[in-house]
């Protein structure tokens, strides 16, 4: 128990001591232990490198080099480099439209060796 002045006093006069506050741990506990939301890479908007390169499954040296050629959207707060969600699951839409399959044609030699002029 962790005995603060008011619990100290308390013990002394035979009362029962004010519940207390759990520790910062105990608090913590079930915010980013898989229950609840989700893990802390899914539930934070903002995310840092690694925690980005995770959500990505890219290495941290490929997301730094995306970050240094603006392939990626990131934004710098402070020193670090920071990565919102939301922006990253909009990016990766749109990069996931661009590599769907076209439709395919037929090159022209081909259709020249076919004999259709």
């Amino acid at each position: 128990m962790l005995w603060t002045p008011k619990a100290l006093e308390a013990d002394r006069e035979g009362r029962k001591s004010p519940p207390r506050k759990p520790a910062t741990a105990e608090r913590n506990a079930g915010r980013f232990s898989g229950t609840g939301k989700g893990t802390m890479a899914d539930s934070r908007e903002v995310m840092n490198i690694r925690q980005a390169s995770q959500y990505l499954g890219v290495s941290p040296d490929t997301l730094y080099k995306y970050v240094g050629e603006q392939k990626i959207p990131a934004f710098k707060l402070g020193n670090r480099w920071r990565f919102k969600k939301s922006k990253l699951d909009q990016w990766m839409e749109e990069k996931s439209s661009e590599m769907e399959p076209q439709p395919k044609r037929k090159p022209k030699t081909a259709a020249k060796a076919a004999g259709q002029l």
